[in-house]
Formats: structure tokens, sequence, C-alpha cells
């Protein structure tokens, strides 16, 4: 423990709780022989050590262990009681060292004998050094949590706004591309029923596969974008996410689920669909593996989705890559809906995805802003 020079210290503005008048005046010597700049208001009972508490401020408690009637422990739990914090010394006589550590143990500062008043500024100085720096780190955490709550606010709105986009970007899609395209099958077939050549026709038959090309695009693009097939429930959205990847990719794809039927709001269900989206995303960019197993389970009141292939795994490297935003985002995702995401991983063994989401028994029906 570091010690400070008393000579350097700001005035000390000090509450002494002890019944004796001459212990107080030595208290009083031992401080201005030191040359530690101080005032010291003195009281000898639990009302006035209270009422002094909330008429001005102090620096520091210097407290005698017994009193009439009360000990020091007594005026310790009235201070947790109140607003006020500030450092607490035992100043006593012998009160035995089992004592002093529990004293110590319940947030009690420092202890100092009587028969020690000559090291009285230095454990002054001390207990003020340990005490500012303690309140220096709980002000740090509390401002960490607080800037972790606003990353978690602006998470949940920056998704919130994502989402939205991405219906409103689906339905454009829907009413004007959607509606030109069929406008054009339309006309195909016009021309395919009075073609008059074969070059003719056969210009239109290729026409029409392109188009019927670009309607399945945009039909991707859209589900995609806006998963209506939500609608239909999880189960089936998650049933289709399998299917299309094992079509697109050729991996043998399998998913089990307790309870097809399964309901919760429709935030949990667009996070359980964008993780298996993302993860399955990542399957076939990087996995290399010729099975993926999802499982899909409500029970216990918790929504349990598990995405595993056996494939290459994840080295160490690139799942804390600070640029991995992927899964990041799903990490980030899972906490916006109260949950949380788990990735177990080891090179040549395949990867396990598992989000775990608390339901609440929540099951109420959600506007647009609620697509998180």
């Amino acid at each position: 423990m570091s010690t400070a020079n008393p000579a350097l210290l700001p005035r000390l503005t000090i509450l002494h709780l002890e019944d004796s008048e001459l212990d107080h005046t030595l208290v009083c010597r031992a401080l201005t022989k030191d040359k530690l700049p101080f005032q010291i208001v003195r009281v000898d009972s639990l009302a006035d050590f209270s009422r002094q508490l909330t008429e001005q401020p102090f620096d520091i408690i210097l407290a005698d262990y017994r009193l009439p009637g009360f000990t020091a422990l007594d005026a310790w739990g009235l201070l947790q009681t109140s607003s006020v914090r500030l450092p607490f010394i035992l100043l006593s006589g012998a009160i035995g060292e089992s004592a002093a550590v529990a004293a110590i143990q319940m947030g009690i500062s420092d202890y100092l004998p009587k028969d020690d008043l000559h090291k009285l500024a230095r454990v002054i100085g001390s207990t003020l050094e340990v005490f500012k720096a303690k309140a220096a780190e709980a002000r740090a955490v509390s401002e960490l949590a607080a800037s972790e709550r606003r990353l978690a606010h602006f998470a949940q709105h920056l998704q919130t706004a994502i989402e939205n986009e991405r219906a409103s970007i689906a339905r454009e899609i829907h009413d004007d591309i959607g509606g030109s395209l069929a406008a054009v099958r339309l006309d195909l077939a016009w021309m395919a029923r009075h073609g008059q050549t074969d070059d003719m026709r056969e210009h239109v038959a290729t026409a029409n596969d392109m188009l019927q090309h670009a309607i399945g695009a945009s039909q991707r693009i859209m589900m995609n974008l806006r998963p209506a097939i939500l609608d239909q429930g999880l189960y089936p959205a998650i049933q289709w996410l399998a299917e299309s990847f094992q079509r697109r990719s050729g991996v043998k794809t399998s998913l089990v689920c307790n309870q097809p039927g399964m309901q919760s709001n429709k935030s949990i269900q667009l996070t359980a669909y964008r993780t298996a989206q993302e993860a399955l995303t990542n399957i076939s960019k990087y996995a290399q593996c010729s099975q993926v197993k999802l499982d899909l389970s409500n029970a216990e009141g918790v929504l349990t989705l598990e995405i595993s292939d056996n494939g290459a795994g994840i080295s160490d490297a690139a799942l804390n890559n600070p640029d991995a935003f992927g899964i990041r985002g799903l990490k980030e995702r899972a906490k916006v809906a109260g949950g949380w995401l788990d990735i177990s991983t080891r090179p040549g063994h395949g990867t396990t995805v598992i989000l775990t989401i608390p339901l609440d028994g929540d099951t109420s029906t959600p506007t647009e802003a609620d697509f998180l």
C-alpha cells in the first residue's frame, strides 16, 4: 500500500465518532504533529453521527470501536443505509485480531490501534488513495455498463431499421418488378400465339425462359429480404431454409423439431430464422462438409436452435477475427432478443451453433417494428 505525504494532502474534514474527549484530543495532536491540514467534528451518539452526515460533507470517518450502547459496526451499518459513501477507519484500543478482520471484511477501510497514533496521518493518506481508486473503478464500471446498454439499444434500433428496409424493398420488388414481369409474361404469351415464323417463336421461347429465371430470382430475393413464410410458423420457415440449402449445395440436410406447431412472437421467430440463414450461408462457403443437422426445440419454455455440420471447423483466429461481423451480428441479434449464441468448433471436426432464447410465455402479435 502506498503512503501519501500528509503535508501534501488537501485540507480534510473529519468526522470523529469518539466518546472520550481525551482520546479526541490525542487524535488532533497526532494529526497536527504530522502537519496534516484538517478540521474535525466529534460526535458520541448514533443520532449525532447520522445528523452530521446530512448536515455537511466529510472526507473521512474515524471511529472508536466501543461506545456507550453501540459499536462502530452500528455506525457503519447506518452509513451503508444512507446515500453517503466515505472511507471509514476503526481507531480503537485492542479489539482483537478476529474483530478487526471481520470489520474489514464488512467493508471498513482500515483499523489502527490507539497506541499507534503516530501512524494515523499515513494511514489516512493511504486510505484516501485506495478509496479514490475504488471510486474511480466503480465509475468506470458504471460508465462501461451504460455504454453497453447504449450499444445494445443502438444495435436493436439498427436491426429494426434493417428489417424494415428489407421489408420495404421486398414490397417494391413484389409490386413494381413483379408486376412488370407479369406484364412481360402476358406479352410473351401473346407473341407465342401469334408468331408467324419459327425464328420468332424460338426467340419468344428463349425470352420466356429468361423471364422465368428472373421471376424465380426475384422470389428468392424477396424471401431473403422479408421471409413471408414465417407467417406459417417458425418450423415451416426453418424447414424451407434447410430444403433450399440442400437443393443448392447438395449437402445432406436434416431437421428435427420437438413441436412443429410451436408458437412464439415474431421477433424471436425472425431471430431464429436469421440465425439459421446466416449459419447455413457460412456452411456453404467455408465448412466443406457432407452433412448438416438442425434441431429446433421449445422445451421447458426455452427456444433452442442448434445447427451443426461435420466439416472443417473454424480456427481460433477466424472465430476471434474482429472483422467477423456475421458471427458478431448473430450474437448481438440474440442478445437483443433476450437470448445468447454459443459456437462450438474444432478444426477438422465440424462446428455447432446454438441459439438459446427464453420464451417467457410471450406469444403476442407484434407490429412490423418488432422485426428485430
